[in-house]
């Protein structure tokens, strides 16, 4: 059974790329618009991966991260930032504020697989032929 990734983005090209790059290399996506929507399929899915995009309309993803993250829940579920502001910020910032790890923008999808992997704790996952 493959793992399930949950995708935060109030962007729906950015959801659509995530989506079918995951699912490409064989991962079951979760997609969410806002960060409420996030905080709420994330407690009934329980994914175990989060992309969280930062700046979302009803709930940004840093408030969505901390309520995950406060509840024992989902306290574990590993939370991966996804911001165009990244490079303002650097690592440990992100990682202070409660996120695992941050991926910037725009997203460099060669390098995705190997960050997912490493979160998941999973071997080098080769993706199907095209």
């Amino acid at each position: 059974m493959s793992a399930k990734i949950l995708v935060a983005d109030d962007s729906r090209q950015n959801r659509a790329l995530l989506r079918d790059v995951l699912t490409h290399y064989g991962y079951e996506v979760i997609e969410a618009q806002d960060g409420a929507e996030a905080v709420r399929l994330t407690k009934e899915r329980m994914p175990a991966l989060v992309l969280m995009d930062v700046q979302m309309p009803v709930m940004d993803g840093i408030e969505a991260m901390k309520l995950l993250k406060a509840d024992p829940k989902t306290r574990n579920i590993k939370i991966i930032s996804l911001s165009a502001f990244a490079v303002d910020m650097d690592t440990e910032q992100f990682r202070n504020s409660g996120f695992d790890d941050y991926i910037s923008k725009p997203i460099d999808i060669r390098k995705l697989p190997a960050l997912i992997q490493k979160y998941l704790g999973e071997a080098a996952v080769q993706p199907p032929p095209f």
